[in-house]
């Protein structure tokens, strides 16, 4: 059986970082033989309870369907003010609504940034936020891409073989926990 991740970049911008550094991640899980899906977080409105009670919203609902049946999460966060942007907290907000489809999922996170500190601050940010939602995240590797504008070549891809290799350390481990997980199932 084939393993099934997905992810989501914490920005909506089209030229996004996150978004290329996803990319390169669901490469890393393509050249394991995982399945990767990208989630679009374009459609996803603010969280609204009043909306919940009615109803989740179509692309809530993709979202919250692809999360469900996949078996490991990668979430990519830009660092907007010292901490996640508000479409990653969104995203995670409208997933852990009843029922929580981050329950028991193992999580990987990473994150680009212009700046010289990378996604440091967002990334301590976001631990106990996924936390919180019975979500399992991987303490390593640690992938932040620091001046980020420089970091991809025209292609998509890192110009930097030792970030290029954390991403694919974290994508392996990612994919080692979750085969330990449904080992032990």
């Amino acid at each position: 059986m084939t393993l099934k991740i997905v992810g989501f970049a914490g920005s909506l911008r089209t030229a996004s970082y996150n978004k290329k550094l996803l990319r390169v991640a669901a490469a890393k899980a393509n050249a394991l033989g995982v399945a990767f899906e990208e989630i679009d977080l374009s459609g996803v409105p603010l969280y609204n309870e009043d909306v919940e009670r009615v109803g989740f919203p179509v692309a809530v609902q993709k979202m919250r369907e692809a999360i469900a049946a996949a078996d490991g999460v990668i979430v990519a966060t830009p660092e907007y003010n010292y901490s996640v942007s508000c479409v990653t907290k969104n995203a995670i907000d409208w997933a852990s609504r009843n029922p929580n489809v981050f329950t028991g999922k193992t999580v990987a996170i990473m994150g680009a940034s212009a700046g010289g500190f990378a996604t440091v601050r967002a990334q301590a940010a976001i631990r106990p936020i996924l936390a919180s939602v019975d979500a399992l995240v991987l303490p390593t590797p640690e992938v932040r891409v620091s001046k980020a504008g420089d970091a991809f070549d025209a292609d998509g891809a890192l110009k930097d073989a030792a970030l290029d290799g954390a991403v694919g350390k974290l994508v392996a481990r990612l994919v080692s926990e979750i085969q330990i997980r449904k080992a032990g199932k």
